[in-house]
């Protein structure tokens, strides 16, 4: 029964979207909210089914631990930005140098 959940809900969606298109005559406006109602009876009727249940499941367990992260203040992730910015700098200048170097090595022996 899962699979018929399913696939009526991509069924539903995919005749949202062309009768979306084909009624392009009418306001976009109306044609939006309709793409929208739609949608939203298709994502009720996939959320009955027992994939659609664990995929909602996961979406609450993400959520829960994004909220338990620890943010960095600004001075930190400034700072961290500084350090990033002064290691990219000092590793392009060195790579420019042994360029420099090799360049000069192949250019004696190429002659």
């Amino acid at each position: 029964m899962d699979t018929v959940k399913l696939l009526l809900a991509v069924v539903l969606l995919v005749a949202g979207i062309g009768v979306f298109y084909f009624l392009s005559e009418y306001s976009t406006l109306l044609r939006v909210l309709g793409l929208l109602a739609v949608s939203g009876v298709a994502i009720a009727i996939a959320l009955q089914s027992a994939p659609g249940r664990r995929i909602w499941d996961f979406a609450v367990a993400a959520r829960t631990e994004v909220r338990k992260v620890v943010w960095p203040s600004r001075q930190e992730t400034i700072q961290t930005t500084l350090i990033v910015f002064a290691m990219v700098l000092v590793m392009g200048i060195v790579l420019w140098l042994f360029d420099m170097v090799l360049l000069s090595i192949v250019r004696s022996v190429t002659g």
